[in-house]
């Protein structure tokens, strides 16, 4: 049950990395490398689910299947991310194994165990270390910032995930109770998810790893201790937990990464717009997530108030907030209070001031999320300044 728990980790976490790549951009060619390492990963685990809930052993043609093409994905990969061909000679050997490895996969036999694993083991060992040799030789000055960050947590997956790879192979001789490679994929998932958010530096993706990697063990010894667990026991518990941990923070990190990607939308758009219309701009931008449902407050309904308190209010806030409203008075506060109850609104912004032009959003969410409340500060400044060119264009002539 425990070997089926973290496979199934496995898959969920490979599925959501696949997701945060199709997002960005699933035409890309180093995506469409990284993805056919995630689908050939997933194949090696959709294997042992399969065989962990059927007990039929013809399932493991997609274990041996997906293990055999492993090597062939790294060196892809490599390739891709460091913009250099591997010498032709370990091309031609990583290619031809494959070959042998992958054919190997429907040959069901008893006779072809343990050699069969033991030279599959040493392929991949030879594609692990042709993919750090190259990783290590590499010309930093022909790369990026972005792209060194990138084959640097590329590189540290592999230096995590190997060790536990070569465990699944020696689990017998070992005396492992299961298969840790679950734990190396997860770690990989997570780092690669990381890799979107380039505020985060190695330094911190370390010291979570490690607080990660602790706790787990701590937990894991703790309920040893009260169960009177054995060695494998422990093993399990602690392997238990870091599997869920890690998979917390990546479906954490890939939600975060998804509100990020809001956000630079709405900035991508503020650039780009082509119109100096504010009315026009801000009804293009009504189709935006995070300003989705915002309702436009004509100078005819604002009747009822008087222009010079209203002129005061948005003087000094243009972006006026329900949770942190101007204090300028009894009459100021009876205008702001009429605003916000009438159209249910948390934020109100002045779009244009002549003639007058107010913007009223109900999105509770902003009031906690500083990176949005900086955004609306953005449309209302852009939308202000096209309504004062609209409105000196319109003297001129």
């Amino acid at each position: 049950m425990t070997q089926l728990c973290m496979s199934l980790a496995a898959i969920l976490g490979l599925l959501t990395l696949q997701m945060v790549l199709q997002r960005r951009d699933g035409r890309d060619p180093i995506n469409r490398r990284f993805l056919f390492c995630l689908r050939i990963t997933m194949l090696l685990f959709v294997g042992r689910v399969l065989v962990a809930l059927t007990d039929l052993q013809v399932f493991r043609i997609f274990v041996l299947m997906g293990a055999g093409f492993i090597p062939l994905a790294a060196l892809l990969l490599t390739e891709g991310l460091l913009r250099r061909h591997a010498p032709p000679r370990v091309k031609a050997l990583i290619g031809a194994g494959t070959v042998v490895f992958v054919c190997s996969a429907f040959w069901y036999g008893e006779g072809i165990d343990p050699l069969r694993l033991y030279l599959l083991l040493g392929f991949q060992l030879f594609g692990f270390f042709t993919a750090g040799w190259l990783i290590a030789r590499r010309d930093r000055t022909s790369l990026s910032a972005s792209e060194n960050t990138t084959v640097t947590r590329i590189s540290l997956s592999l230096l995590l995930f190997v060790p536990l790879a070569i465990s699944d192979f020696l689990m017998v001789s070992m005396g492992l109770p299961i298969q840790f490679s679950a734990l190396g994929v997860l770690i990989m998932c997570w780092l690669a998810i990381g890799l979107g958010r380039s505020q985060i530096g190695h330094r911190v993706v370390i010291v979570n790893f490690a607080v990660i990697v602790l706790a787990s063990v701590l937990v894991g010894l703790l309920i040893g201790e009260i169960a009177q667990l054995d060695r494998d026991g422990m093993l399990l518990s602690g392997a238990v937990v870091m599997t869920a941990l890690f998979l917390v923070v990546i479906l954490n990190d890939a939600r975060t990464l998804r509100s990020e990607e809001q956000s630079l939308g709405l900035l991508q758009y503020l650039a780009k717009t082509q119109t100096h219309d504010p009315i026009v701009f801000l009804r293009d931008l009504r189709g935006h997530p995070l300003v989705e449902g915002a309702a436009m407050i004509s100078r005819k309904s604002l009747a009822q108030l008087q222009d010079a308190t209203l002129d005061q209010i948005f003087e000094a806030a243009p972006v006026l907030r329900r949770s942190d409203p101007p204090k300028l008075g009894d009459l100021a506060d009876d205008h702001i209070a009429h605003l916000f109850e009438r159209y249910s609104a948390t934020h109100i912004i002045m779009a244009s001031g002549t003639p007058r032009v107010l913007i009223a959003l109900a999105m509770p969410s902003l009031s906690a999320s500083p990176m949005a409340e900086t955004e609306l500060q953005v449309v209302q400044r852009m939308a202000a300044l096209m309504a004062k060119q609209t409105d000196k264009k319109g003297q001129r002539t």
